[in-house]
Parts: C-alpha cells; structure tokens; sequence
C-alpha cells in the first residue's frame, strides 16, 4: 500500500520554506536518519548520550546557528533553526535537548548578557563544540518559581564566591562551562562556572525513566570562587534567564513535531502492515480516527511553528506566543504518542519501535522549561489582565 504522505506535510507547508531553509532541514534529516535512529535505542536502553555525534553536529553549523559569523556561528534565521529541532527530536528527545542547551541556554546568555571579551572567548569554542556548556537555573526547592532561588552569590575581594545547588541540569556532568544563575545583594546575575572551579561539582542524575540518552545532572557550589571577569555585565534580574528558557521553548515547540512525526510514521507503517480480520487494521474505522487525529494535530502544530519562526525572525513575538506553542505541541506529541503506542498494541512497548521512547521522553518535555500548567497561566494572564500566580 502506497503511503502518500512522506514526509509528513500534508498541507505543502514546504512550499512556504526558502531554498536555505529547506536545504537546513534536509540535511538534518538525513543526518538523523543515517547518524542517530540506528543507534539511539542502544544509548536510550544503557542510558548514555551518544557522545560521538557532537563533533558531528558541530560540522553541521547546528550550534549558534542564529549568531553572527564572526563567532564562527551561521547567521541563519529562526524558522531553519526550528527545523533543525524538528528533525533532530524525530530521532530523540535528547539530542534535541543537547543542542537547545548548548543554542538556547548558553551561547544565548554569553551573546545577549556578556562583555565582548566573553563572547570572543566563549561563542567560537561553543560553535565548534570545543566547549560544551549547561543552565543553571531550577534549585531543588524551586521549580515553577526560580525567583525564590537560594543559591547565593557573595561579593570578595577579585570575585564572588557562589554557595548554593541546582537540579535537573541537561549536559552538567559533560559541560565545561555552566551558565549559572545566583542572586548577589538580592539581584538574580548570571555567572559562568567553569569545570576546573575548586568546590564544584555537577554529579550525573542516574535510574531515569525518561531522556535516558542524556545527560542530566545536579550542580553543587560550595565556595565555589568565581572571578570578576566571569559575571555577565549586562544581567540584571530574573527577566536575565526567562529570556533564556524563551529561546528553549522556542526549540522545544520545534521539537514536539518531530516526534510527532516518528509516531505518527511508524504508527501508519504498522496499521498498513498489521493484518487482522483479513485485512490491514489501517483498513478499519477506529484505526483510521487515530491516524486522521495524529495527522491533523501535526499539522496544525507544523503552521503553528513556522508563524512563530516567522514571528521571531521580524522580532515581533511575544513571549506568551512561544508559551502557547510549547504548551500546545508537547501536549499533543505526548498524546500522539499514547495514540501511537495503541495502534501498535503490544509491540509498542518493544524498542523495535521508538514510540515508547517517545512517550517516556516526553513527559520531561512536558516538564522542563515550563510546565504545561505555568504555560497555561502564563497565556491567562495575557488575554485576562490577571495574575494567577499567586
């Protein structure tokens, strides 16, 4: 039975994309096609990142690849940077994570918060994944409101030092940098901890169910002394990483899709293949809800996408916007994925097939960089004028 619908773009929202564009995406798809599906379930199932591909991605232009050139970055726009998190979460929800943090979550803070001279330092490194950083921001104590963090910074004569902890830290054990939030005097500022730093250690998480082929990790500071020269200058208050988590959430709507899409395919495939009663179970009605469901919301979720890139790239989105995508995506993804892991009965569980990886992965999505509920709260606020918050 012929499938009609690879890839899956059942509006022609191709015909929207530029040459650019659409070279970036191809390139990532068959780099995960080739480079990461033979191999993540082995790395998901020993819970180990596949460490080999960063240099890899690195030749690909993947990290920083919004930043100027002069930082050895790509200059693309937003709309190809999104696909690149489309295609990269087709394969897993981990690598997709690895370049959100390294884009997202470090380069981003060092370009937008730091001096020249951290930039010219940092960013080329970064590019080139000779460095590997991380975010510090969720505390063990506070999640959903990281303005209530404890982790403390305290003026000495040539620097800080910076005593505190933070939790659920995506590439802390491998980062050579970590881009730290702490308040000094009571203003939250962002600091870069190097791995070398006496008194700091980012322990690796273990016994995960989920984003098991990545890296998550506590940071620990205990005394940690953090020179002069390693304080982002232009930081100034918890709007500093919210502007950050902006970025990854961004990438995280991008990345929703693609694992819809690897559901949703091997969801298809199977049901067309899959004979019961005589007949393919694509062939019956329950079935054929299912998938007209996952499709629909793909879609949707794929136009949803590409006017939010749109959006970024003239600078005219709003936060709340990139919350609603988030939100939206990753809640369907995760149903999609449910849908998919029906359809396939019993052999959904197995590893033969991703959905089940998917599914475990993205009730972490779900999770990190905003919870489904703070979403919502954040779009009410917007369209009522009220707080719910507190």
């Amino acid at each position: 039975m012929k499938n009609y619908l690879r890839p899956v773009d059942y509006y022609n929202i191709e015909s929207l994309l530029s040459e650019d564009e659409l070279l970036v995406r191809d390139s990532i798809r068959s780099f995960t096609d080739s480079e990461v599906i033979p191999i993540i379930e082995d790395h998901y199932q020993n819970a180990e990142f596949p460490m080999h591909l960063i240099p890899k991605l690195a030749e690909l232009g993947v990290f920083g690849m919004t930043l100027p050139e002069e930082y050895g970055c790509a200059n693309m726009n937003n709309v190809a940077y999104g696909l690149v998190n489309q295609e990269l979460e087709r394969g897993d929800s981990g690598i997709r994570s690895f370049v959100s943090v390294q884009n997202g979550l470090v380069m981003y803070p060092i370009y937008t918060f730091g001096s020249d001279e951290q930039k010219d330092k940092w960013l080329p490194k970064l590019a080139a994944a000779e460095k590997i950083g991380c975010f510090g921001l969720t505390e063990p104590d506070y999640g959903s409101n990281p303005g209530g963090m404890i982790t403390k910074a305290e003026k000495v004569d040539g620097g800080f030092l910076l005593n505190g902890a933070k939790m659920w830290i995506t590439n802390g054990t491998i980062a050579d940098v970590a881009v730290v939030w702490a308040k000094l005097d009571g203003v939250i500022k962002g600091f870069l901890v190097e791995k070398e730093f006496k008194g700091f250690t980012a322990p690796e998480m273990k016994r995960k169910h989920s984003l098991r082929a990545s890296v998550t990790s506590e940071l620990i500071f205990d005394d940690v002394f953090v020179p002069e020269e390693n304080l982002l200058p232009k930081s100034n208050g918890l709007r500093s990483p919210l502007k950050c988590l902006n970025q990854a959430r961004y990438s995280i709507a991008w990345g929703a899709v693609g694992s819809m899409m690897a559901c949703y395919e091997t969801a298809l495939d199977y049901s067309n293949s899959r004979i019961q009663f005589g007949k393919p179970i694509s062939g019956f009605q329950l079935t054929q809800n299912k998938l007209v469901y996952m499709l629909t919301e793909i879609t949707k979720s794929q136009l949803l996408n590409l006017q939010l890139g749109r959006l970024k790239d003239l600078s005219k989105v709003k936060y709340t916007q990139i919350s609603m995508a988030k939100r939206n995506n990753v809640e369907h993804a995760l149903n999609i994925a449910r849908t998919a892991r029906e359809i396939l009965g019993a052999n959904g569980i197995s590893s033969e097939y991703p959905v089940m990886r998917h599914m475990n992965n993205l009730e972490s999505v779900k999770t990190y960089e905003g919870t489904h509920e703070m979403h919502t709260l954040i779009i009410g606020e917007d369209i009522t004028g009220i707080s719910a918050f507190e």
